[in-house]
């Protein structure tokens, strides 16, 4: 398996793949695909990596921008993260998320927030973060990691298309 930014010609593999990954999950919308699709539209789309074998796309992970209490911080939100169902339980969302992870901290970006399990996404160093807060979400399942000591505080806000997207 081999993980890389998505690139052109990618869309319609990553499209499936979000679609699939997210038919039958109970929190979903299936709208993940329409996210990332109005996220690449807007220029919001910061970091898209595809996990990849054979030839195929059988995972992604998204990271956008957001805001914490009205102000860009140099924090992203992770979302979605998406395997293909036969592919699912290999450690192909781990290695998504840990691969994302580096390539956020290798920016320079100051942390990550993202609306999770807190088992799954705990072993990554994602935990309740008491000042950061997403209005309308259980606080349980909205999960932080900070990449420097400091941390802001206040409501976090996703790029508007999560908005669009509901």
């Amino acid at each position: 398996m081999k993980i890389r930014p998505e690139q052109a010609g990618d869309q319609a593999a990553i499209r499936d793949v979000l679609i699939a990954a997210f038919a039958d999950h109970p929190h979903s919308r299936n709208n993940e695909h329409t996210l990332v699709d109005a996220l690449r539209e807007e220029h919001a789309l910061s970091l898209g990596l595809v996990a990849e074998e054979g030839g195929e796309v059988i995972g992604y992970i998204a990271f956008s921008p957001v805001t914490v209490a009205g102000e860009k911080c140099g924090w992203y939100g992770l979302a979605p993260l998406a395997v293909r169902p036969d592919r699912q339980r290999r450690d192909v969302g781990r290695s998504l998320v840990k691969a994302g992870l580096a390539a956020l901290r290798e920016t320079g970006a100051a942390g990550c927030v993202l609306l999770g399990d807190p088992d799954y996404y705990g072993r990554f160093g994602f935990a309740r973060r008491a000042g950061l807060t997403l209005p309308g979400v259980p606080p349980a399942f909205f999960l932080a990691l900070a990449f420097e000591d400091s941390q802001p505080a206040g409501e976090v806000a996703y790029h508007p298309a999560f908005d669009s997207c509901k």
